[in-house]
């Protein structure tokens, strides 16, 4: 055959035409080259676990799984809940019981122990010379017990809490209260008026620094047992929404498995059930028992308490008043409605008035016949105490000096006023310890109903729990 002259070319096809030269990609025109395929684009991971979650939702198991987990989560959710509002709710119960109601007992005892030591001081002075031994004991004691309240005070209070200041000041001052009370007891065994100047400044001293002070650590410690209530007594809501919320996802799901299965019960989910419905009544019964404990002893207890503790303070500044009548004999005086008067006596009769209006309040709050007798027997006193006050001050007013000071704090045939002050404080510690047992009893009460729920409810949501992730784990298997 012959050979195609050169530079022609044979058809396609034919034996021995020539062939093209390959020419490499790299060299080809862009338009020639072929595209690659785009790589799929990655989601993020929330997209990619939504994706698969839809994916397993569109089978039983899948299903399944979801709604296992989800009860396990809401049970679990409902106990730790319910342990950490308990758990709050709880302590604070026992600071009512342990720390702020002591505390605030104690306040009232420091003011009450430097109101009857001023007391203590003037009746002594009075006495001239040869001060009474049991009148200097009283005064030592108070002092003492007004020292030791504030150093239990101050090592249960913050460094930086409002009563620190107060329980500060109270013991800058006490010493130098001290001081000036010795030196009235110096001049006046030595019959120098003197004495009675320095009782006076005293006087000042506690009534216008310290018993101010020792007020003001008494309505803070008032003001953080209130703050204790309030914590201790709200219903815990969130805890009691969750567990309601547990229990319906619950019937839910065992009404669903009941549906699909004809299968009445799955004792998973009946125990995950059982255990919350436990928790939950546990937690409403045992906190509104705790609640009504806690509220009957703030009503027939610190209510009681904290106008018993008025009451006796007001006895107490009338007291101190109506010796320092005495002792100032008219050197300072107030003016009540254009007539001169005693500065002292009045201020008596305003005290007076204030245990008069106290002690009937405290007869409304007593709730028992244990608690209004010694109530009623201080407002006895307290009349017959008005009556011989009447008398001292006609003695007085009279020029009887001598008269007057045996009606105040004379021997019991004179008929003093000092022995109805101590028939009202001697009643009214009565009433106080009464009412104090009161408190005691419901709080404890209140404080017992919340023991051991904080723990039961983390023990039992675990236990349903996992009751909840067996009972549906038990579905599974039957696909397996």
């Amino acid at each position: 055959m012959n050979n195609p002259p050169n530079g022609s070319t044979a058809p396609p096809g034919t034996v021995g035409a020539p062939t093209m030269p390959s020419v490499p990609p790299q060299m080809r025109p862009p338009h020639a080259q072929a595209p690659e395929p785009a790589a799929p684009a990655r989601g993020t991971a929330w997209a990619e676990g939504v994706v698969r979650v839809r994916a397993a939702a569109t089978t039983e198991p899948g299903r399944l799984r979801i709604i296992g987990a989800v009860l396990a989560l809401l049970v679990v959710a409902f106990g730790a809940v319910t342990a950490w509002q308990m758990t709050d709710r709880s302590a604070a119960a026992d600071d009512v019981l342990h720390s702020s109601q002591p505390l605030s007992a104690d306040a009232a005892d420091i003011y009450r122990s430097l109101a009857d030591a001023n007391t203590a001081a003037s009746s002594g002075f009075l006495a001239g010379g040869q001060e009474p031994a049991e009148t200097r004991d009283r005064y030592e004691k108070d002092i003492s017990t007004a020292a030791a309240k504030l150093v239990t005070a101050a090592a249960n209070s913050e460094p930086d809490s409002p009563s620190t200041a107060a329980i500060s000041k109270l013991n800058k001052l006490l010493p130098q209260y001290k001081g000036l009370i010795e030196r009235a007891r110096a001049n006046n065994r030595q019959g120098f008026p003197l004495g009675g100047a320095y009782l006076r400044y005293a006087n000042e001293t506690m009534q216008e620094q310290m018993l101010p002070a020792a007020e003001d650590l008494y309505k803070k410690e008032n003001e953080r047992l209130r703050s204790d209530y309030d914590s201790a007594t709200p219903y815990p809501w969130a805890a009691i929404g969750l567990g309601v919320v547990a229990l319906g996802a619950l019937a839910w799901a065992q009404r669903r498995n009941y549906r699909r299965t004809n299968r009445v019960l799955n004792h998973g989910l009946v125990a995950a059930t059982a255990a919350s419905t436990v928790v939950l009544l546990w937690l409403v019964v045992g906190h509104s028992v705790a609640r009504a404990g806690l509220h009957e002893s703030y009503d027939h207890g610190v209510r009681s308490l904290n106008v018993l503790h008025d009451a006796r303070i007001a006895s107490l500044k009338a007291r101190g008043n109506e010796n320092l009548t005495l002792v100032s004999r008219g050197a300072e005086t107030v003016e009540v409605k254009g007539v001169a008067k005693d500065a002292f006596d009045v201020d008596y009769q305003n005290q007076m008035k204030t245990l008069a209006t106290k002690l009937g309040d405290a007869t409304k709050l007593a709730d028992d016949s244990n608690g209004k007798r010694p109530v009623l027997a201080a407002g006895d006193n307290m009349r017959v105490w008005r009556n011989r006050h009447k008398d001292a001050r006609e003695q007085d007013d009279a020029g009887n000096y001598q008269g007057a000071l045996d009606k105040v704090i004379g021997s019991a045939q004179d008929k003093p006023t000092r022995e109805c002050f101590d028939n009202v404080d001697k009643e009214l510690q009565s009433a106080l310890t009464h009412e104090q047992a009161e408190f005691q009893q419901a709080a404890t009460d209140g404080r017992g109903a919340m023991t051991g729920l904080p723990v039961g409810a983390a023990v039992l949501a675990v236990l349903g729990a996992a009751g909840a992730v067996l009972g549906i784990g038990r579905r599974l298997s039957e696909y397996r």
